[in-house]
């Protein structure tokens, strides 16, 4: 085992904030001395079904812990995602079912383990708490905090300066958050630095119950494809940790320059000495960003695929944008088409070349599709399909699509 000192130098790459450091280092060097792992916990509210390199962030910082022999508490928001974190947000969240929740929490699990061991993670569902709680307890819980104290988080003070609407069953959200580190008795909780409210909520209410309190660990948010917005797939600026190697690499070879250091240091386990060295190269210019681009595709893929998928898309990626080449293999795609006509923004968004068909007719009027190697001008465009010869269709320099009709339509 490292010593607490040098565990506390890896931990720190990354981080926004530990509060406060100093609790940090004692626990870790009583972990040390005692031969006790410390229990580092995060929670995810499954509101969606798929996870990008921007939630894998979290899950980075907890694989270190778990490298340096501390056990991972991942806690399934089954009860808080009934509400939705209200950080960052400028309007109530729209509610799920528990069924939703159930089938997104499933997802989430299966790309959890792409970057943590299994075998060494805890996993509790908050509902198992919440559930059987009587309204009193609710009560008691409640009477920890003031609604003037609950205003102080800048998302609600804002709202609440707008006169934008902030429904009783949000304010609910730190407090479920916080108690979650009580039941689980967690010694570290991570969490984005919008969350930090949250965070401080937990501290609170472990010292109410009698436990030392929780050291908070905040992580910057990783800024998108587009160097501006965090990412996000409502923006269509992410990538997906499940997303074939290909489009993974193709993807991360179009950030700008600029933000090549900040996704080494966010989206791979480089350690402190290697960042230091990548941005060495980056200052120096003794690497083109091409190269350092190329170099964090493969490492990135490798994390959540192989070294083989990586090290075969790299060759891909130069084949067919430095070559002029065409992928070795491209989506088949079979929408219907009942007249054999289909409406080319609706074939970008059926076919999954543009997440939303706003997306699709921006892309369309940045000249960024392609049919048969044929710009596409229109966005009022008609595209005729057959069953027995696909249309190739080509968004940007990346994703490639073949488009049949599906059989006895066309």
């Amino acid at each position: 085992m490292l010593s607490a000192r040098e565990q506390l130098d890896i931990l720190k790459s990354g981080t926004e904030e530990i509060v406060p450091e100093r609790e940090l280092l004692q626990k870790l060097e009583r972990s040390v001395d005692t031969g006790t792992p410390l229990r580092i916990k995060q929670g995810f509210d499954p509101t969606a079904p798929d996870i990008h390199l921007g939630h894998a962030v979290g899950l980075r910082k907890l694989k270190q812990f778990q490298e340096l022999g501390h056990s991972i508490v991942l806690i399934v928001g089954n009860y808080t995602a009934l509400v939705g974190d209200p950080s960052g947000r400028s309007a109530t969240r729209p509610r799920l079912s528990h069924a939703d929740i159930e089938a997104n929490a499933a997802t989430y699990l299966e790309q959890f383990f792409r970057v943590l061991d299994r075998d060494r993670v805890e996993v509790v569902r908050n509902g198992d708490w919440f559930g059987p709680m009587t309204f009193e307890r609710v009560m008691d819980l409640a009477a920890s905090f003031t609604i003037a104290r609950l205003l102080e988080r800048d998302d609600f003070e804002k709202r609440f300066r707008e006169q934008r609407p902030i429904s009783l069953h949000e304010l609910f959200y730190p407090i479920m958050q916080g108690y979650d580190s009580v039941v689980v008795r967690a010694d570290v909780e991570i969490g984005a630095t919008e969350q930090k409210f949250n965070l401080l909520v937990g501290r609170q209410l472990q010292v109410d119950a009698g436990q030392e309190p929780q050291v908070i660990m905040t992580l910057p948010i990783l800024v998108g494809l587009d160097g501006v917005n965090r990412m996000s797939k409502s923006l269509g600026n992410y990538v997906g940790i499940s997303e074939p190697p290909a489009a993974m690499f193709g993807k991360l070879m179009s950030i700008p320059d600029d933000r090549l250091l900040h996704y080494f240091e966010l989206a791979t386990p480089m350690l402190p000495a290697q960042l230091v060295a990548i941005r060495r190269r980056l200052e120096s210019r003794e690497t083109h960003p091409r190269a350092l681009k190329a170099e964090l595709g493969e490492t990135v893929v490798a994390l959540y695929h192989s070294p083989e998928a990586a090290r075969a898309a790299r060759e891909e990626f130069d084949r067919v944008f430095r070559d002029g080449g065409l992928p070795d293999e491209i989506a088949a795609i079979h929408l219907a088409a009942p007249e054999g006509r289909l409406w080319i923004v609706q074939i970008l968004s059926d076919a999954g070349l543009a997440p939303t068909r706003n997306e699709a007719r921006r892309l369309i009027r940045q000249g960024a599709v392609w049919v048969d190697e044929d710009p596409v001008k229109s966005e009022d465009a008609q595209i005729q399909l057959e069953t027995g010869s696909g249309r190739l269709l080509r968004v940007g320099k990346r994703r490639f699509a073949r488009v049949f009709a599906s059989p006895g339509q066309s």
